[in-house]
């Protein structure tokens, strides 16, 4: 028995060894590495950001990690994990002298990735040697895949404004991560009730928000109000129906829920999966077109259909006393807005005189923190008459398709969404205005 435990002893040993002898050599080559690659700092890195929108950032850190930690926030940033680097750079570089910056959270990934790149052929590479977490306590821009990975929802709800309060949705494609909340789920807390603006994306997240309402108040939620009908702001309904909420939508967002309901139940299940549990379509209880007052308590509600914007089923809040608007999909922030196939651009910028002309001191937009007109407009608007100038031009030189493409919108590409949109929205207009 003492020979065996000997014999035991011994190979441990030499486990632990050799061990040792891999750290000491895994250190000696990643100095070997650093010597023979470009690095870089927070500020270098900063600046090759700003002026070069064609650079193309690499995390190279897990998924699992970027859920609880973040990753850069800019318009460069793409997510390749260190071992599937040589299969899925060509996803993201197309040209072997693309400038291209990897970086990890603390330098020890990073430079093997560099150093790989250079092997197969890339010739501009550098390695942000001071890491993610350097950035990140310099209070430079981070995305967060999911602020709240305790809760279904992506953020917690915060008050705005004296009893109006809004969760804060994901300004990204809608993801397993972020539960489908990836718009904005507000309520009011008033004397006689609360009403929520937009049902949330699922069963479970309308449960979730639910119960951060009843740590606000112990008020019943009486009316649901769906800013317009796309799975996000209609996926929960069937959640408060079972509450005995009233669900308000636009007539336009009732149609289009019972002809395609099923599609965008289909759509959210096939990302959401066993999140969706519980989910059902059901439509709504209470329809209008052009305005609904809904006086509760104290405080006066008033819902409309101000014009075309980004869906024909679009609708606001508005409290005339605060001067408060929730404007639906109307208004973005810190995303890139979606030009869908039912769009109507140049009515949209013409709708745009009727929110300047509620003169709102506050507003939550569908996307986005709450803020002001200004930022609003630069958001929504000013984004769309850009887009439309620049189509215009290439009409006017009898150009296409291609050259619409190709249309400089890099001085977005820090906004949320914009690898996914902003192509697709200049073919849009494009189309739209082609036959104008």
């Amino acid at each position: 028995m003492i020979k065996k435990f000997l014999a035991i002893a011994t190979a441990l040993g030499a486990l632990n060894s050799q061990a040792d002898i891999e750290i000491v050599d895994g250190h000696k080559m990643l100095e070997s590495v650093n010597k023979q690659i470009i690095n870089i700092n927070t500020e270098e890195l900063g600046k090759i950001l700003n002026e070069d929108p064609n650079t193309v950032l690499i995390d190279v850190r897990s998924p699992s990690e970027l859920k609880y930690t973040g990753t850069i926030g800019r318009g460069q940033n793409v997510n390749i994990v260190r071992g599937w680097l040589e299969f899925q750079i060509a996803e993201h570089v197309k040209s072997k002298d693309t400038p291209i910056v990897v970086y990890c959270g603390k330098n020890l990934r990073s430079p093997l990735a560099a150093k790989t790149l250079e092997n197969m052929g890339y010739t501009n590479v550098k390695n942000y040697a001071e890491g993610y977490f350097a950035w990140k306590e310099e209070m430079n821009p981070i995305k967060m895949l999911d602020f709240e990975p305790s809760s279904v929802l992506y953020r917690l709800p915060e008050e705005v404004a004296e009893g109006v309060y809004s969760a804060i949705g994901a300004t990204q494609p809608y993801t397993y991560e972020n539960s489908n909340h990836n718009n904005n789920l507000s309520f009011i807390v008033t004397t006689n009730g609360v009403l929520v603006f937009n049902a949330g994306g699922s069963y479970l997240v309308a449960k979730a928000l639910h119960e951060e309402i009843k740590k606000v108040t112990n008020q019943r939620v009486k009316y649901v109000v769906l800013e317009n009908s796309q799975g996000h702001a209609i996926l929960g309904s069937n959640y408060w129906k079972e509450q005995g909420a009233i669900i308000v939508a636009h007539t336009e967002a009732d149609k289009e829920i019972k002809h395609k309901g099923e599609d965008i139940y289909m759509r959210s299940l096939r990302v959401q999966k066993d999140k969706f549990i519980g989910t059902k379509v059901v439509r709504p209880d209470l329809t209008f077109e052009e305005k609904l007052n809904l006086p509760m308590g104290n405080t006066q509600i008033e819902l409309m259909h101000i014009g075309a914007s980004h869906s024909p089923d679009d609708i606001q809040l508005w409290l005339p006393e605060q001067k408060l608007l929730i404007s639906g999909d109307t208004a973005f922030n810190q995303r890139m807005l979606p030009i869908f196939p039912h769009t109507n651009a140049a009515a949209w910028i013409e709708t745009w005189d009727k929110i300047e002309a509620l003169e709102p001191e506050i507003i939550i937009p569908g996307h986005g923190d709450p803020t002001d007109l200004a930022t609003i407009t630069k958001f929504t608007k000013d984004y769309l008459v850009f887009l439309r100038e620049e189509v215009e031009k290439i009409l006017d030189d009898d150009g296409g398709l291609y050259e619409a493409y190709n249309i400089d919108q890099s001085a977005y590409r820090d906004w949320g969404t914009y690898n996914e949109l902003h192509k697709q929205n200049a073919e849009r207009i494009f189309k739209q205005m082609e036959f104008e």
